[in-house]
């Protein structure tokens, strides 16, 4: 429960406030101790990012480190906002906001605001906020720690238990994540990735520091949050307007401001998890056949093209790069929707998917694929991309707007025959000896064009690969009656073990049929 005197004390600080013309529901939630007001506005948050840029970086404090170090797993898991202090539990907006307890993975504390009538405060933090046990290292915390992130929860006016329910969440460094239509929590974004996977460098984490809630007028279906981001090599200032529709709608808007140059600056990143699926699978690895949150990078080229990369799970750190001059899109997709695919009670089959949609003139870059090794689901291995062309350099000023869709499918899907399956295995014809250092792949398409072929009429499959020679090809109709679902299968010969760079779409004479099968192959895993 929230103390008598701390009540009164937030209560005559609203009222002094609101003498001062600075009032309104969100900035008077019972129970929230409020800061003193100060002007706001986005342009001023650019500005203070250019500025800080233009410093050399300090670190955010942990206030307490000795005492979130003993914050671990177990003990976090046990702290839980009071719902009934969520900002806005008792509107204007109809999508609460609870906030995340500092602890031995999230040390870094993120200041929160809330604005209004151009004005900001920050919500001070305070232990009776949260639900806790009575021992919780947590109550040893100073006054006023900070939070380390926050949620949306659903709308007060849905069906679902909004106390129990989220659909937005920030949490560590610069992520944040959201659910889809199917109402399942899956892959991550970030604001921005710096230097992933880049050779003798480590990679840099920067953070929002700075979170501010636009107070929304009654009835307005959109939530708006600013975050001040801060790093070693960078700072920045976003700001998202995000929609809870059938899927999530997030508009974006970022200006990042370089103090140091970046070999490789990653926009509108993205991460996933991708462990197995049914295209390749160590025997015995798990009990389950398919592990993944993500099972394959679309693409929609600047020229029109439509790509799907299936992922891999690769002997070592792979870096793609496809490159590309303004992309109508790119994203990382949960194609494969069958729970009998994943037999967990996880539900990998309603992972969402995540697709960004560029806004404006984004000029010459690439979509930038990272897959890392992994051996377990509790791994992010998995991080897609847009790098510029050119060396981002300190001094430099970037400003990007782009769209986000968290959905079940891409927003904009192809009207060409989509894959929908990748398998491996060993080449050569059932029955006799198989050769040695022969694979066979066999790629499955199913789509509208594969319909309308003339009776009789087999699409001709398009190969190319980087090396090795191409044997044994075949395309047929899948046999399980489904309209316009086809696969080819071809065998590769290859020597060595350096990844082959494969491609393949259907084709019925002049007329594409499908997107664009890419796939990296390593020989020798």
């Amino acid at each position: 429960m929230i103390n008598r005197r701390r009540f009164l004390q937030t209560a005559t600080a609203t009222a002094a406030l609101a003498a001062q013309g600075f009032s309104g529901a969100a900035l008077a939630q019972q129970g929230l101790k409020m800061g003193i007001p100060s002007p706001f506005s986005f342009e001023a948050l650019k500005k203070r990012a250019q500025d800080m840029a233009r410093s050399p970086y300090v670190a955010p404090q942990s206030p307490s480190p000795e005492v979130l170090a003993q914050i671990d797993y177990d003990a976090h898991g046990k702290i839980r906002f009071k719902t009934d202090l969520a900002l806005w539990a008792n509107g204007p907006s109809e999508f609460p906001v609870t906030f995340f307890h500092l602890g031995r993975f999230f040390q870094k504390p993120v200041r929160m605001h809330v604005v209004e009538g151009g004005q900001e405060r920050e919500i001070i933090y305070d232990s009776d906020y949260f639900d806790m046990p009575a021992d919780s290292p947590a109550r040893k915390l100073p006054d006023n720690s900070g939070f380390a992130g926050f949620r949306f929860q659903e709308s007060r006016n849905g069906k679902l238990d909004w106390k129990k329910n989220d659909w937005v969440a920030f949490l560590g460094a610069s992520y944040f994540r959201a659910i889809g239509e199917l109402y399942q929590y899956g892959l991550s974004a970030r604001g921005l990735a710096v230097d992933v996977a880049v050779f003798g460098k480590n990679e840099e984490f920067p953070d929002f520091t700075h979170v501010y809630f636009e107070t929304p007028k009654p009835g307005q279906d959109t939530v708006t949050v600013y975050a001040l981001l801060d790093g070693p090599s960078v700072a920045g200032a976003y700001r998202f307007i995000m929609q809870r529709a059938a899927a999530v709608i997030m508009d974006i808007d970022a200006a990042v401001f370089m103090r140091q140059d970046v070999s490789r600056l990653g926009l509108a990143p993205l991460t996933s998890m991708y462990w197995y699926s049914e295209k390749s699978k160590t025997t015995a690895i798990d009990w389950r056949p398919e592990i993944h949150d993500s099972d394959g990078l679309a693409m929609w080229t600047g020229t029109g093209e439509r790509i799907w990369r299936p992922l891999n799970n690769p002997p070592r750190i792979i870096t793609s790069a496809f490159a590309d001059e303004n992309p109508k899109g790119f994203g990382l997709l949960q194609r494969d929707r069958n729970f009998d695919h994943y037999l967990d009670g996880v539900y990998y089959d309603r992972r969402p998917s995540l697709w960004i949609e560029p806004q404006g003139i984004w000029g010459r870059g690439s979509i930038q694929l990272v897959e890392i090794p992994t051996d377990d689901e509790i791994h992010d291995n998995i991080v897609a991309m847009w790098v510029p062309a050119e060396l981002v350099r300190a001094g430099q000023a970037i400003e990007l707007r782009y769209k986000m869709h968290w959905s079940a499918e891409e927003p904009y899907p192809t009207p060409l025959a989509r894959v929908v399956a990748t398998r491996l295995g060993n080449g050569g014809q059932a029955g006799t000896v198989r050769p040695k250092g022969v694979r066979k792949f066999m790629v499955e398409f199913l789509g509208e064009p594969l319909t309308k072929l003339p009776n009789g009429v087999i699409p001709r499959p398009v190969l190319t690969a980087s090396r090795g020679e191409f044997s044994n090809i075949l395309t047929e109709a899948v046999p399980n009656n489904v309209p316009g679902h086809w696969r080819t299968q071809f065998d590769l010969t290859v020597n060595g073990t350096e990844p082959v760079e494969m491609r393949c779409y259907l084709r019925n004479e002049n007329e594409v049929l499908s997107e664009t099968w890419l796939y990296q192959y390593h020989p020798a895993f």
